[in-house]
């Protein structure tokens, strides 16, 4: 299957990815963790990713882009693959589509986890402090959660046209939430 996997940061995008991609046997491709590693390994493109995460912004479409056609083009995602956190603009949907297209494929589906917005910020800010992350101050995250509802709510208008989306309640328990994806994804395939 070819899933993507959208909603707000710290709605447990990550998380379920990981589940879903061992259950379905396909690589879960998180563009957040490609440039934290870059980032960490001080790479160019670590380098030009880290000034846009630390201000709470993305990182540039051009730079997404080529990163994630070239992560396509793996052998391990000829199969299917689950996308986290790409796409995440209209811009970025349509550069999917040409990719997909280039290899005679679509999307099986969308899931989108939805959450409450005070929830996510303490979800957020917990992990800064357990994980030390930078790019997680309480301002960068009210900061994230804004250009997210700006830049990438209207995917759920684009997805939903298509008919390939499905609304998941991303709140609760991680079991609880991995059955109501699981539920979902068997929408996408009847």
């Amino acid at each position: 299957m070819r899933l993507l996997i959208i909603g707000p940061p710290g709605a447990g995008k990550g998380t379920q990815s990981v589940l879903i991609a061992e259950k379905l046997g396909i690589p879960a491709i998180s563009t957040g963790d490609i440039f934290r590693y870059n980032v960490k390994n001080e790479t160019e493109l670590g380098k030009k990713a880290k000034s846009y995460m630390d201000a709470g912004e993305y990182v540039p479409d051009s730079l997404t882009n080529d990163l994630v056609r070239d992560r396509l083009s793996h052998e391990d995602a000829a199969n299917g693959f689950l996308l986290d956190g790409y796409p995440r603009t209209k811009a970025q949907v349509e550069t999917l589509d040409e990719i997909l297209a280039e290899q005679n494929l679509s999307l099986d589906g969308v899931i989108l986890l939805e959450a409450d917005q005070d929830e996510l910020v303490s979800r957020l800010a917990k992990r800064a402090q357990e994980q030390g992350r930078t790019d997680d101050s309480e301002e960068v995250i009210r900061h994230r959660l804004d250009v997210y509802l700006e830049e990438t709510a209207p995917l759920v208008n684009i997805y939903s046209d298509r008919e390939i989306l499905a609304k998941v309640d991303g709140l609760g328990e991680i079991q609880a939430v991995t059955e109501r994806i699981d539920e979902a994804i068997s929408s996408f395939s009847s």
